[in-house]
């Protein structure tokens, strides 16, 4: 029987909060899925419930084959080395007793002879230069990723469950996790936000707050089959606008019609010419006929508004977010930025920036890139104050925003619509609202208070309220800005960030969002020393 995972009419609910899932239906089959949605929709939610970390309030999942499960987040401890990820520490130990000469009989019996070869391709797959005796906490946050996944695959499970795989993982890291999962032959489920990866998918599923829909085909297809959708519900809310309006019309031109007829009546009986009872006939005729047309009249009022309301749902759903952002008013002569011949690090004789210079004249958009452990962190950490270079210089001749991963510009004990005003203290209430409104930040989500916010959530609230004044700063550095950020609001972000006009420095791992920003020019950071050695 083939492998499968089967989710039915599952309901979840977060104790004491509302229901996420109701009446979940979903058949996923042995090929690799790519699971989308806005942040907060449910996405990881789902597969908890698909690996039993989370028990479902009603319904159930059905899972046949194996599964393998790569979490956000690989924690360690100073002990653990990538064999503790394979699992295989006692086998390793095996196999170094046996080369000591120090095995016994059940030593030898149970020795896996080809043990260390498949740990060492496994981890090639992954481009991933260590030894099963390498210390987890000596790797990156993104190699350590790459360890586990790895480890994933050297197990040869019938189901890959993969939460952002490529969340902090370095060009070098993202190409190889999306070379294995182009590779993969088995069933796969994965939740990301990465474009390039999703192109490698046999279909997707898009979580909305309506369901899951599956799309089959790649990410382009997705999109493109989205955006005829859309143009469709467009056409539907028209024709349901278009039919409210006919509906309106017809019934005041039947209300002065009855408003004639009634008058036309009173004149004939104060006339008295018509004997009574045939006047009351017509009379209670009338009031019937006119009664049912009511209902009537009222029955498809009420239906075209349940269509039309339907089709603005649909359109929520399917419409991307939209910024716009007014100008900035830099110069484009202004210098902005500078640095000269900078070094700098946290130990005076390992530097992570040697002899680094740059420089940013009016609205230039720059990217720094480079691999995990080369320095970028380090740069923006020496741009806005935070580490002082040992030698060199750095000049910075404007105001500047910083969105860190963290956002710190943020207060966690306060209210979105609070951290607005408190960063934009002249803008009036609507003036906020309006700002929030158009990052998806409506009414009481407006109200939620930043610290119980999702990562995604957290950054395209650190976007609203940065942004949102009535005049941007002119210079903005983004530290991996698309890291937790759904696809809608990735592609909101890029469409913002077109439209800002004034100086951008961005740190990023992300092809598709670079080159959809309009880059004037790129930076690139080389490691100071291995990769193994450092973390980013």
């Amino acid at each position: 029987m083939s492998a499968s995972i089967v989710v039915n009419d599952l309901a979840w609910a977060p104790p004491g909060g509302s229901l996420l899932f109701s009446d979940l239906n979903l058949v996923f089959g042995p090929e690799r899925t790519g699971l989308v949605g806005r942040n907060g929709v449910g996405k990881t939610t789902l597969l908890r419930l698909i690996d039993g970390r989370l028990t479902p309030q009603a319904g159930g999942v059905t899972v046949r084959g194996r599964l393998a499960v790569l979490r956000q987040t690989i924690q360690v401890d100073e002990q653990e080395t990538v064999a503790d990820l394979f699992d295989a520490r006692d086998a390793l130990a095996v196999l170094a007793r046996a080369g000591a000469g120090a095995a016994d009989a059940d030593d030898l019996a149970r020795a896996d002879w080809t043990l260390e070869a498949r740990m060492a391709s496994a981890l090639g797959r992954l481009n991933l230069d260590a030894t099963p005796d390498t210390r987890l906490t000596t790797l990156s946050g993104g190699q350590r990723t790459r360890a586990g996944l790895a480890a994933l695959v050297f197990a040869k499970p019938d189901w890959l469950i993969l939460d952002e795989p490529t969340n902090n993982l370095d060009r070098e890291g993202r190409q190889a996790v999306i070379d294995l999962l182009a590779g993969w032959r088995s069933g796969a489920v994965v939740v990301s936000h990465d474009r390039e990866l999703l192109e490698t998918m046999d279909a997707i599923v898009e979580l909305t707050t309506l369901g899951a829909t599956r799309y089959g085909g790649a990410w382009s297809a997705y999109r493109a089959r989205k955006a005829l959708e859309l143009l469709a519900v467009q056409r539907d809310l028209a024709h349901a606008d278009k039919r409210l309006s006919d509906l309106a019309r017809t019934a005041q031109q039947t209300a002065e019609r009855k408003a004639r007829s009634d008058k036309a009546g009173r004149a004939t009986a104060a006339r008295g010419d018509q004997p009574k009872i045939l006047l009351g006939m017509r009379k209670d005729r009338a009031e019937d006929t006119g009664g049912e047309n009511a209902r009537l009249a009222e029955r498809r009022r009420e239906q075209a508004e349940g269509a039309a309301s339907a089709a603005r749902e649909r359109i929520e759903v399917l419409r991307p977010l939209t910024v716009t952002l007014p100008p900035t008013g830099l110069p484009i002569g202004r210098e902005v930025l500078t640095l000269d011949r900078v070094t700098a690090g946290y130990a005076p004789d390992r530097p992570v920036l040697t002899d680094f210079s740059l420089r940013i004249t009016g609205p230039e958009r720059v990217a720094v890139t480079g691999p995990n452990g080369s320095g970028k962190t380090t740069l923006l950490a020496v741009i806005t104050g935070a580490l002082a270079p040992t030698s060199g210089s750095v000049r910075l001749s404007t105001p500047v925003a910083v969105l860190d991963q963290q956002v710190a510009v943020l207060e966690p004990t306060l209210s979105i619509r609070d951290n607005f005003r408190r960063l934009h203290p002249d803008v009036d209430e609507n003036a906020c609202r309006a700002a929030l409104a158009r990052f998806m930040f409506r009414a009481d989500a407006a109200l939620q208070i930043v610290g119980d916010l999702s990562g995604g959530q957290r950054l395209r609230a650190g976007l609203a309220c940065v942004l949102g004044g009535p005049t941007p700063p002119p210079f903005l550095i983004l530290d991996e800005p698309t890291n937790h950020l759904d696809i809608d609001s990735i592609e909101a972000v890029e469409a913002g960030l077109k439209a800002y006009d004034g100086a951008l420095l961005v740190v990023s791992h992300d092809e598709a969002f670079l080159d959809a920003i309009g880059l004037t020019r790129r930076s690139e950071l080389r490691s100071p020393e291995p990769p193994l050695a450092q973390t980013r």
